[in-house]
């Protein structure tokens, strides 16, 4: 079965890669994910914050002064990033040497100048695409949306007049006129998108008086989001779709490609069940379009998008009254 496709303007035999995590961190773990098949290797983000500590560190200043006590008590402090600026650079260096599939280098900045100057330096250090990791919480209630939506257009601006390595996007859902904003990525140079980022929420210790961070797992219930966006964009927008967050199974990578996804990231799946489970969704999503008398896996992608409906708002507004008119006869019996 040919499961090839295109993304980043990289022809891939198939549409499944790891996502960013700190899988990558492992050299040897890293040559498992390409001998389980991996098409692309996508290595978790440097954060410009980790860029900012290393300088202060190295000119003595303390980055995490105690000058508010209530502050501090409630914000995390410095987490113990495994990977610096320095050993992140040597890491992309030795991945692109250890392994014959493209490498996307990711990086999740705050300032024009952070996003700037790291983005030349992992093109220079044989990055083959970038991922710009864009995650921002935005809390200001004086910050209009348009505002919050022009800092992900600045920071693409910045970066695609800087690099000339392919550059893909990675989105939160959390925006007003979310294809507008895809469309002017579109606009701006991005090779591509990809849906979406996962906003780690944090508990309360009532007792203690402190944040919890708390990481959790994605399961399948998560793709649903990103199978409606990408329907929504497949056909609308130039730049290649990637799915992230959600896909556990080789029929959730099916669904992801029919709905209008070039690539499949995995993340979650890949910690509980180790880099061989690639293998077993790459097999099962072959079976599944031989069974079914596909001839390839394009023939499938964007087969289930909105492309060729006339009218998408109204066909979400009619979807989501079947499902209420479903639930209460369900509810009635």
């Amino acid at each position: 079965m040919n499961l090839s496709t295109i993304y980043l303007g990289f022809s891939l035999p198939h549409p499944l890669m790891p996502g960013a995590s700190p899988l990558v961190d492992d050299l040897d773990m890293v040559r498992r994910l390409e001998d389980a098949g991996a098409a692309a290797i996508v290595m978790h983000s440097l954060f410009e914050e980790q860029i900012t500590a290393e300088e202060r560190a190295a000119i003595g200043v303390d980055a995490h002064g105690e000058s508010f006590a209530e502050a501090t008590s409630y914000l995390p402090g410095a987490p113990p990033f495994a990977l610096g600026p320095d050993r992140y650079l040597e890491q992309l260096r030795r991945i692109r040497e250890a392994v014959a599939v493209p490498v996307i280098a990711s990086l999740n900045g705050v300032t024009a100048s952070g996003w700037l100057e790291y983005a030349r330096l992992l093109e220079q250090a044989g990055a083959h695409a970038l991922e710009l990791n864009v995650y921002h919480v935005a809390t200001d209630p004086a910050e209009p949306a348009a505002a919050v939506e022009s800092r992900v257009l600045d920071v693409l601006g910045v970066v695609r007049a800087a690099v000339r390595v392919p550059l893909a996007v990675k989105l939160s859902p959390f925006y007003s006129a979310f294809a507008h904003l895809a469309q002017r990525l579109d606009q701006l140079g991005a090779d591509g998108l990809v849906l979406f980022n996962r906003f780690y929420q944090p508990d309360i210790d009532p007792d203690a008086l402190e944040v919890v961070p708390a990481l959790h797992l994605s399961d399948s219930t998560e793709l649903l989001l990103r199978l409606r966006w990408l329907a929504i964009l497949h056909g609308r927008v130039r730049p290649a779709l990637a799915a992230s967050g959600g896909v556990h199974t080789g029929l959730d990578a099916l669904k992801a490609v029919m709905a209008g996804a070039h690539a499949v990231q995995l993340v979650s799946a890949l910690l509980r069940h180790g880099p061989e489970h690639l293998a077993l969704m790459r097999a099962d999503l072959a079976r599944w379009l031989e069974e079914h008398e596909y001839d390839s896996l394009a023939q499938a992608q964007g087969s289930m998008s909105l492309l060729r409906c006339p009218d998408p708002a109204a066909f979400e507004r009619a979807n989501y009254l079947h499902v209420l008119q479903s639930w209460r006869r369900q509810d009635a019996q």
